[in-house]
């Protein structure tokens, strides 16, 4: 049985699309931000692989039709961009340098905690992308000989954590204003925080999608510099 279910082509569909959807049910009977549905949905395939015994290459090959969706859900991000065009059109400047502050302010701060707990060169750059999207990153760090496993679980965490604690955060600072808070959630934690965003306001998951794709692209610029400094 086990062997045919790790065979099968559509397991791993059905175990992230059903792990998640009990991670929604969860989340709206228990309204409590630790109870975020993506972190339900990873704990959730974590413990069937574990608990089956499937092996986690026969999970990924069979998810490789969701994986193909991520790039056209990437792309769909530009849609609540083009429907607040005129907000960022007047706003430009300020968003420009807000995600250029958030892409330094992430490259200096893993510069600082490399230095504080003495990590060698490679483990440094592996980090060293964390806040951008997975696409993205995984290239980052193969080019800056980083240890790529470790480099998706950095992002993986990174953005869990936007999603799970962004708005609190946002609230705790004072950051009020939706444009601030969406570039703040984008910049910082990609694709997964930018899912938040989209549930707080329009104009924050228009500027959080703005974000990722700028943060990404800022970021590959600015670490192959940073990377020379360790």
């Amino acid at each position: 049985m086990r062997e045919f279910i790790s065979q099968s082509a559509y397991f791993g569909i059905v175990l992230s699309i059903s792990a998640y959807f009990v991670g929604v049910i969860i989340k709206r009977r228990i309204n409590i931000f630790i109870f975020n549905p993506m972190l339900i949905a990873i704990t959730l395939t974590i413990a069937v692989l574990l608990l089956s015994g499937i092996d986690c290459a026969a999970y990924n090959n069979s998810t490789k039709y969701l994986n193909y969706l991520l790039t056209p859900a990437t792309v769909c991000l530009a849609i609540p961009l083009y429907e607040q065009f005129k907000l960022l059109k007047s706003n430009g400047t300020a968003i420009i340098i807000g995600i250029a502050s958030g892409v330094l302010t992430s490259l200096a701060t893993i510069f600082i905690m490399a230095l504080l707990f003495g990590l060698n060169h490679y483990e440094y750059v592996t980090l060293l992308p964390k806040s951008i999207t997975t696409a993205i990153g995984i290239g980052l760090s193969s080019e800056l000989s980083g240890y790529v496993s470790i480099t998706v679980a950095s992002i993986i965490l990174t953005g869990l954590f936007g999603n799970i604690a962004g708005e609190i955060i946002c609230k705790l600072t004072g950051v009020k204003h939706p444009i601030a808070k969406g570039v703040a959630i984008g910049t910082a934690s990609h694709v997964m925080g930018t899912a938040k965003a989209m549930e707080i306001g329009e104009i924050e998951g228009a500027m959080s999608s703005l974000s990722v794709a700028v943060a990404g692209c800022m970021t590959v610029a600015a670490a192959i510099v940073f990377a020379t400094f360790i």
